[in-house]
């Protein structure tokens, strides 16, 4: 990094065509001088959100392409698979962001990899479901990619990483999105056969939506044995002694996501060794839901163990008939109705106390206003180590703009950075504590002790507060406790004093 001076990044930022002549020459402008350090330069850059960290890395680098997939601006690099790598980007016409897909360099001279990547992506096109992430373009210049929806969210095996396992009812609403996007699929011809919780995204309003369909048609009688995206799906039917291509398969293996939801743990044995994948006796030895989660209702249990019935004529024959039953099961749960295997009654004290810390923010997005990367980088790691999901604007006044009026809000508290900021982001804060629409979010001021004088200027209430710098991470989240879970927060500071 040490070997790149500022010009040098300047001119390969010229030939990449992330920036024009005349964004540069603003940059130069606001510098005042040619005679500054790499940091000073790159600074700039990002606080100014012309250049994101990860286009950054690649120009140091000396990377001259992979910034532009037609009219799409890379932006992040959001997710890596076997056969493809997937990237945040922006189309520079309209500004829509969108999550591009691009076939990995390996597979490019391989005609038969491509061909099946872009029939992939046709086929994927014609699917338009709420729980279906659209595909809009297929191409193959310059490189095989595909074009789709950006979810805001995480794949739901990271999810369920998180949270270990879900409640039952929570998991039967996720499993109702998945067969209900199985089931459209199925009204059109068409199997998903790589149904696995990675292919399975959680939206920020925790809606499920399936990706990767179309592995089904494009499978020739013998390629699933030999195939790492569908040698689970060869095993099963193997095991099952059924044709390749069962569509109950995709019902099964929709099972085991609800099985690992509800249970935290995956039916099927994991393991990379193909053989031990293809074996028998790796879908003979699924344990009972109940044997693993006595808790779990008796109903949604039974459900759950029809689902993987080894015969397949014991299964739902169908993703529709799944879908009626799993909505019928989620009716009887909703009304209390949970069977023989319902929990015994706790009353109505709250075991909050007991929730681990590093779930303490789950399901709470933290929206983070602050310039400087380190800082970013210290809040950002802070923070998801106790669950909280985060979001970092550079630029404050396009942090406010996320928050529309009669929309749904990004952000259950945002964090207002002074380190380089100063009176521009407290400026910010009391704007946001003053607006109708998000007046009533709560918000905090960090100030350092150098700029005291905007401890008097800061519009505070209940829900807006001032930390003081150095951050201390406990008094940051006993805050956002006492902002976002008074409940929780009151339960440990009774326990806290009991001890």
């Amino acid at each position: 990094m040490s070997e790149v001076s500022p010009e040098k990044l300047a001119q390969r930022i010229a030939d990449s065509g992330l920036l024009d002549a005349r964004q540069l020459e603003s940059v130069w402008s606001e510098l005042g001088s040619r005679e500054i350090t790499l940091e000073q330069f790159t600074s700039l850059l990002l606080r100014r959100e012309l250049l994101t960290n990860y286009q950054l890395d690649r120009l140091l680098k000396g990377e001259r392409g992979g910034y532009f997939y037609n009219d799409y601006k890379v932006l992040y690099l959001i997710g890596t698979g076997t056969f493809a790598r997937v990237y945040r980007a922006v189309h520079r016409g309209t500004g829509k962001i969108v999550a591009v897909k691009v076939l990995r360099k390996r597979f490019r001279e391989d005609v038969a990899a491509t061909d099946q990547f872009l029939r992939e992506g046709q086929l994927g096109v014609q699917l338009r479901h709420p729980n279906i992430v659209p595909i809009y373009e297929v191409s193959s210049h310059p490189s095989p990619y595909l074009v789709m929806e950006f979810v805001e969210g995480r794949n739901l095996r990271e999810f369920a990483k998180i949270r270990k396992k879900l409640e039952p009812i929570e998991s039967l609403k996720l499993a109702i999105d998945i067969i209900a996007g199985l089931a459209y699929a199925a009204e059109k011809g068409m199997a998903h056969r790589d149904l696995k919780m990675s292919n399975v995204l959680v939206t920020s309003r925790g809606r499920a939506k399936l990706v990767d369909f179309g592995l089904a048609s494009l499978q020739t009688k013998d390629d699933d044995a030999n195939n790492p995206r569908t040698i689970d799906y060869a095993g099963l039917e193997r095991a099952s002694g059924v044709r390749n291509n069962d569509p109950r398969s995709d019902l099964f293996f929709a099972g085991c996501i609800l099985y690992n939801m509800v249970t935290g743990v995956p039916p099927l044995a994991e393991t990379r060794d193909r053989i031990q994948r293809l074996s028998v006796q790796r879908y003979q030895d699924i344990k009972p839901v109940l044997s693993i989660a006595p808790e779990v209702p008796r109903r949604l249990a039974t459900f759950i163990s029809r689902s993987l019935e080894l015969n397949p004529d014991r299964r739902f024959s169908t993703a529709q008939e799944m879908l009626e039953e799993a909505k019928r099961v989620l009716a009887r749960l909703e009304a209390g109705d949970t069977g023989e295997n319902e929990a015994a009654d706790t009353g109505a004290r709250s075991v909050v106390k007991d929730v681990p810390k590093e779930l303490e923010g789950l399901s709470k997005t933290i929206m983070v206003v602050e310039s400087k990367m380190e800082m970013q980088d210290l809040l950002r790691e802070k923070l998801k180590k106790y669950g909280y999901r985060v979001l970092v604007f550079s630029d404050p006044n396009r942090a406010l703009s996320r928050f529309q009026d009669g929309e749904p809000k990004p952000a259950d508290c945002v964090i207002f950075c002074t380190t380089e900021m100063g009176e521009y982001a407290l400026d910010a804060f009391n704007k946001f504590g003053a607006d109708a629409h998000t007046q009533n979010i709560p918000a905090i001021l960090f100030v350092e002790q150098r700029h005291p004088e905007l401890l008097k200027q800061a519009q505070l209430a209940d829900h807006r507060a001032i930390l003081m710098s150095p951050i201390k991470v406990r008094e940051l989240r006993e805050l956002l406790l006492k902002m976002l879970n008074p409940e929780l927060a009151a339960a440990r500071k009774l326990q806290s004093a009991a001890e």
